[in-house]
């Protein structure tokens, strides 16, 4: 994503709001689930880190946490809140090799077109370790575009295997559907992945 893209307009002009509504958001049963397949003191990369809720989790649980995000504004709100840096990078500008034993995408590469995703994908082998793992995330459906005014790409479970037989150096571990966690929004449908670098 450019600068000059909607959805990161829109995290200029929302930084707060959408910080608000999620630093709080009860979210250790995913963290968990990724954070079982990782060594003690492992390096995560937390890529898209929005408000800094997973990278302050995660330090606190002993892991070594390099937060990125987009936007500048959710760059600052993020530092304030962990006390990390967070480097200020687009996705597609990720050009670490082979450093992080495990890529942590919650709700952040649904921003990126379908068509750029497998070079997306791409970086982010490219940044893991052999046998790295990677957790992201979803709506699922069949929309793209914007919405809400970010652009969106959800994925239905065919059109993800779909996407990852692009990127054949990644494979699918475990996959699995859930609710929406933010309050009143339990019935919104996402789909959750982990997959392991091969």
């Amino acid at each position: 994503m450019q600068s000059t893209d909607p959805t990161l307009a829109y995290y200029a002009e929302h930084a707060d709001t959408f910080a608000r509504s999620t630093v709080d958001v009860e979210f250790s049963a995913m963290q968990d689930r990724f954070a079982r397949l990782l060594a003690p003191g492992a390096h995560i990369l937390d890529f898209g880190c929005g408000s800094g809720r997973d990278t302050l989790h995660f330090a606190q649980e002993g892991f070594v946490v390099t937060p990125t995000d987009g936007s500048p504004e959710l760059c600052r709100l993020a530092e304030q809140l962990t006390g990390i840096p967070v480097r200020n990078e687009h996705f597609q500008d990720l050009t670490d090799v082979e450093v992080y034993d495990g890529i942590w995408a919650c709700s952040s590469i649904l921003h990126v077109p379908s068509a750029e995703l497998p070079g997306v994908f791409a970086v982010m082998v490219r940044a893991l370790k052999p046998h790295g793992i990677i957790y992201t995330s979803f709506k699922q459906g069949s929309f793209e575009g914007m919405r809400n005014g970010r652009y969106f790409t959800d994925l239905t479970e065919p059109a993800l295997r779909e996407l990852l037989e692009k990127v054949p150096e990644l494979e699918l571990e475990e996959l699995w559907a859930t609710g929406d966690v933010r309050p009143g929004r339990e019935s919104e449908p996402w789909l959750n992945m982990l997959l392991r670098k091969r």
